[in-house]
């Protein structure tokens, strides 16, 4: 078979755990990453090496990688830990680890890719070209990127990049987020965020006027950037990341399948590029992205600042537009739709205060629907959205996909023996003899041609492996007569052998060489932005250049008012008062209210960030009993 091109595209989702994570390679996933059993940026979502080690086999049977993330701050006492976990996972048969400590360059790691996390900040070309002369081999780029940006960084840098096309958005540069840990002591970069950026608040300005109020200003709508995949990979990416780690199979199957359709049609139209693993995935569902949890969708700054890419309404999922209500009777009620619906349907609406109420519908008769438990403030008119498709839902609790590798098949005769020769798309291939004895080639077939035509259609079988059959040659001397049942046990013995060929020689690939010397640093003062926590940090950036570096704001050193988020949304922008596109508007300052929180808002128009402002909260204190993996890729 011909070798592959030097062009390859990963789809790369998310495993919640082990089943997750096959499901997601079924789908159509060149690489999943799943947390491990500590030190993992998603309380929750943590996994034994059991688990890591069933997922890892699984996915070298098609050339996919694992990452696991490891990607919290460490404290002193816990890098001991984090260095025996590494080796852990690199003995589990983990293909990369995603970091964001600084601090694990300077312990004894094993021999294993290392991956810059989201939260390392990566958004200019200086910072990626460091982390590639620090020894990382894939960089996780900020979702706040623009296309343009992007085609800066890979200017300069030969690293692979990866970026998030779709899921959750955290609406602050990640690892720039310190609100959860300011107000809760839960750190969103030891895995614990709170999530204050989805509640509501009221905006009010300088003057105390308020702007808008009990809206949920600081969450983003969901990050889809099925549109823009041609021009991301035009720009440099070639790792195309899903979010959700904690999200349901549902989800992760769809959304799986979605980009997988997607890239596939791009691989198809532009032969240089190729998938980064083996196998072919066919589904028995059509992937549909708005049947899925999301606030609505946005592809955020991908082609520049935007408007609308807020989910100011509501945090949670509203759903498909499916008409309104036309007339609401004892117990029921009749819609105006062209969709059609199922028992079971999840239905909602926005009551007169905004908020957004739901009803599951019991029993479907037509237009008209009986929901479980009639809402008291539903009235005629009112737009309905459906959150949950009782159908779609239940095509992907079954079975839905299947992934094989193509192979070509030989059947040779030598004085001795028959011999099955497989060749998988990668050229792993496998041999195995069937012996010539009783009546294995003593006898001819009384009817050649069909007895040759058996022995094609039988060879070719590979309907309960990973495999399918592309194509079988015979080569014998003569017509023999041969025994299904022979013929049968020699291909599935073949088949194994092949399969564990291509576990055992999965290109597990190397860690990065670093620079011969420590290269600058971009910046020579680290603030407690700089997220370091242990002295292994410290010397790194020391090493560095770095001359001033503060403690991370876990540390709790930082008791006054500094940035406890950096943002490039800007409310400012959002509510049409940004000096820069309305004249005589100044950036004063504005405040965020929600109950007795205030934070405050200040606006950096020349880098167009807004920085959201506080302090600690009294008695808050960081817990150091350690962290179970659970905010960020």
């Amino acid at each position: 078979m011909p070798q592959r091109p030097q062009h390859p595209l990963e789809l790369l989702a998310p495993a919640k755990n082990a089943d997750f994570g096959i499901e997601a390679i079924k789908h159509g996933a060149d690489a999943v990453y799943i947390g491990g059993p500590t030190f993992g940026a998603r309380y929750g979502a943590g996994n034994e090496l059991a688990d890591i080690a069933r997922l890892c086999e699984f996915a070298h049977r098609y050339r996919a990688n694992v990452f696991v993330a490891v990607n919290t701050i460490l404290h002193d006492s816990e890098l001991e830990s984090g260095r025996q976990l590494a080796w852990d996972l690199y003995n589990a048969g983990a293909d990369a680890l995603i970091i964001q400590d600084m601090g694990l360059l300077e312990i004894d790691l094993p021999p294993i890719q290392l991956h810059a996390s989201t939260q390392t900040d990566i958004r200019n070309p200086a910072k990626a070209k460091f982390l590639e002369d620090a020894g990382f081999s894939q960089l996780v780029l900020a979702r706040e990127m623009s296309i343009e940006e992007i085609r800066q960084v890979a200017a300069a840098t030969t690293l692979s990049l990866e970026y998030f096309v779709h899921g959750a958005l955290c609406v602050a540069y990640s690892g720039q987020c310190y609100i959860s840990h300011a107000h809760t002591g839960r750190s969103a970069n030891r895995g614990e965020c709170s999530q204050a950026c989805r509640l509501p608040y009221t905006l009010v300005d300088d003057k105390g006027k308020v702007i808008t109020e009990n809206q949920h200003l600081l969450s983003m709508k969901d990050n889809n950037q099925s549109d823009n995949l041609l021009a991301l990979i035009e720009a440099g990416v070639n790792s195309f990341k899903i979010e959700g780690r904690l999200k349901d199979l549902s989800y992760v199957k769809n959304i799986t399948a979605h980009y997988r359709t997607l890239l596939d049609e791009i691989i198809e139209a532009h032969p240089q590029y190729v998938r980064a693993s083996s196998g072919r995935s066919t589904f028995t569902f059509a992937p549909q992205p708005d049947k899925t949890f999301n606030r609505g969708y946005t592809d955020y700054f991908a082609g520049g600042r935007q408007d609308d890419i807020g989910a100011f309404d509501s945090p949670a999922f509203v759903g498909e537009l499916i008409g309104d209500v036309a007339e609401i009777g004892d117990g029921w009620i009749t819609v105006n739709s062209g969709d059609g619906f199922h028992n079971g349907d999840g239905v909602c609406f926005h009551d007169a205060h905004g908020d957004v109420q739901g009803m599951r519908i019991n029993r479907v008769e037509g237009r008209k629907l009986y929901p479980a438990e009639m809402p008291e403030d539903l009235t005629v008119g009112a737009t309905l959205f459906r959150n949950r498709d009782q159908e779609f839902e239940r095509a992907l609790e079954k079975d839905s996909a299947e992934r094989r590798v193509a192979l070509a098949a030989r059947f040779s005769e030598s004085e001795n023996a028959f011999t099955l020769t497989l060749r998988d798309e990668d050229g792993v291939n496998v041999a195995v003899d069937l012996p010539k004895s009783g009546k294995i080639g003593s006898e001819l077939a009384q009817n050649p041609d069909q007895a040759l035509a058996k022995l094609q259609e039988n060879l070719g079988k590979f309907g309960n492996t990973q495999f399918t059959c592309t194509a079988v040659e015979l080569e014998l001397q003569q017509p023999w007569f041969l025994p299904v049942s022979a013929i049968n046990a020699l291909r599935r013995d073949a088949a194994d052998q092949l399969l564990a060929a291509r576990i055992a020689s999965h290109p597990r690939p190397p860690r990065a060489t670093p620079a011969n010397h420590p290269v600058p640093y971009p910046q020579d003062e680290l603030t407690y932005l700089g997220n370091v926590f242990n002295e292994k940090a410290r010397h790194f950036y020391e090493k560095h250049g770095v001359k001033l570096i503060e403690d991370a704001y876990e540390a709790g050193n930082e008791k006054g008012m500094v940035s406890l988020m950096i943002t490039r949304h800007c409310l400012r922008y959002s509510f049409n008062l940004c000096p820069k596109e309305v004249k005589n508007i100044k950036p004063d300052p504005m405040t965020l209210m929600n109950g007795n929180e205030k934070l405050i808002l200040k606006f950096d128009c020349k880098a167009c960030e807004m920085h959201v402002i506080g302090k600690m909260k009294k008695g808050v204190k960081l817990n150091l009993g350690t962290i179970r993996a659970g905010s960020c890729g």
